[in-house]
């Protein structure tokens, strides 16, 4: 019935755009029963009316019981492959999605997720720690730890955030490690996120990734680095800085002598700047969370991270009582546009919270 339902409720030009999308991924496929098993389970995640696993598909879509045993083991079918699949679905998303352009790159958004898991000998499963104010919520739990690439996509009067990729990166490097898969997937958490960016970055020909403050980070950092000397793609952070950061100047020129040129200059407390340079505050309206509002704000250049000093462009916000320090790896954003993009990162919390359900 909510199969006849939702097919009564949509119009013909939606389904043929259904039927474009779907056939782009033919050609990753090496058999047509495998493809057409395919879109029998997309369109069954689609109309699906719970969230029981692919029991939900058969009986939304009132499929004979016998063709359960077909589709269990489409998932593990060697017709096809989870890489091509997450490729068509990215030129898929260039291709029909109206996404959001800052300077002809896409906005991308990234994120890890801890989802609490019983089963204490699950794959996958360790205990994680929580970094929460919420005292509702315990400070360790033990469960699966996800990382999420989406990209944003919509209208000004309403972006949201599309899915790309989702996979376990963390309590799986002993498994990949047996298996022989490549050290990527052996990497920390964080260089993981930063990988799965360029791999979508190359596919959209460059891209602004927005970040959590967990992400700031010295190996963040030098993987972005990495990837721009190998040439992986066009690919730039905009994230959070914590309130204790510490940042320095630019080092003075070299005094003539002996002695080898100094990497740093002067230290300082970002939260301090809030209170001795209120003075060099600039004000300006800027869109957050889909409302405009008006923000004072301060934007310097500075080095950053203790051996690397590495150049990036910090914004201290002041929006009514909340103070925050934005930070881009772009020294060509402008203050303004950079406390835009952070505004849009409320959009993926929702949408990566029940993927990884």
């Amino acid at each position: 019935m909510n199969s006849v339902l939702f097919f009564l409720t949509i119009d013909q030009s939606m389904l043929k755009l259904m039927n474009e999308i779907l056939c782009a991924f033919r050609a990753c496929f090496t058999r047509t029963a495998a493809f057409q098993w395919f879109v029998v389970i997309v369109v069954g995640l689609m109309v699906r009316s719970d969230h029981l696993g692919v029991t939900s598909i058969v009986r939304d879509l009132s499929l004979d019981p016998r063709h359960y045993e077909s589709m269990i083991h489409f998932f593990r079918s060697s017709a096809w492959s989870l890489e091509s699949l997450r490729l068509a679905w990215q030129e898929a998303v260039r291709r029909f999605a109206p996404l959001l352009y800052v300077r002809g790159q896409v906005v991308l958004v990234g994120d890890g997720m801890k989802q609490a898991k019983e089963g204490r000998q699950m794959p996958g499963v360790k205990k994680l720690h929580q970094e929460s104010e919420n005292v509702s919520k315990g400070e360790y739990i033990f469960g699966h730890l996800f990382g999420a690439i989406g990209i944003l996509a919509g209208t000004p009067n309403k972006w949201f955030c599309l899915p790309l990729f989702m996979n376990l990166q963390d309590g799986v490097k002993a498994i990949f490690g047996w298996t022989g898969h490549s050290k990527e997937r052996q990497a920390s958490h964080v260089v993981q996120m930063i990988e799965q960016a360029f791999v979508s970055a190359r596919t959209f020909g460059g891209a602004l990734l927005l970040l959590d403050r967990y992400f700031l980070s010295i190996p963040a950092l030098q993987r972005l680095a990495e990837g721009d000397r190998a040439g992986d793609g066009r690919l730039q952070i905009v994230t959070k800085a914590k309130m204790n950061a510490v940042a320095y100047e630019r080092p003075e020129p070299k005094k003539p002598g002996r002695g080898r040129p100094p990497k740093k200059g002067k230290t300082l407390k970002l939260a301090e700047l809030f209170q001795s340079r209120t003075t060099d505050f600039q004000t300006a309206a800027v869109t957050i969370y889909g409302k405009e509002e008006t923000v004072s704000f301060l934007c310097l250049d500075l080095l950053w991270g203790q051996g690397l000093y590495q150049e990036l462009r910090f914004v201290l916000v002041r929006h009514g009582d909340r103070l925050s320090i934005l930070v881009s790896t772009d020294l060509t954003l402008e203050a303004a546009e950079i406390i835009a993009l952070y505004g849009y990162r409320f959009k993926i919390e929702c949408t990566f919270r029940e993927m990884s359900k």
